[in-house]
């Protein structure tokens, strides 16, 4: 399956954004999809995830509240919405895919999308 993330930009403190992850070459139904984000000089973290249905979704501590994963088959597209953005969000998301069952593990997902920068200032 190929990814395409989208959606991402500079925004001040307190913003949001929506971030749009396009699939494309599979049934996308069967995939699980997880963010994950990366700022400059540290390692890839888990954001959020969603499984196959969309019925379970699972969120990083540091997102939680502000942060919503849905996913809408039909397109064949898995939204970020981000909310109370802080510059400590600044970073290159991704998005990923695994088969069904989500996971908040980078090793665990077979395919990944070129990624999105946000950039929030302060």
């Amino acid at each position: 399956v190929q990814l395409q993330a989208s959606g991402g930009g500079l925004v001040q403190a307190g913003g949001s954004l929506r971030l749009s992850c396009a699939a494309s070459g599979r049934t996308f139904v069967n995939y699980a999809v997880g963010w994950f984000r990366q700022a400059s000089g540290k390692a890839r973290d888990f954001v959020a995830a969603i499984n196959w249905s969309g019925e379970s979704t699972y969120y990083a501590d540091s997102v939680k509240g502000r942060f919503t994963i849905s996913r809408d088959n039909a397109k064949n597209t898995v939204y970020l919405q981000m909310n109370s953005l802080n510059p400590e969000d600044t970073a290159v998301y991704y998005c990923a895919a695994r088969e069904r069952i989500a996971s908040m593990i980078v090793g665990l997902y077979d395919y990944w999308g070129q990624g999105t920068l946000v950039t929030v200032s302060s």
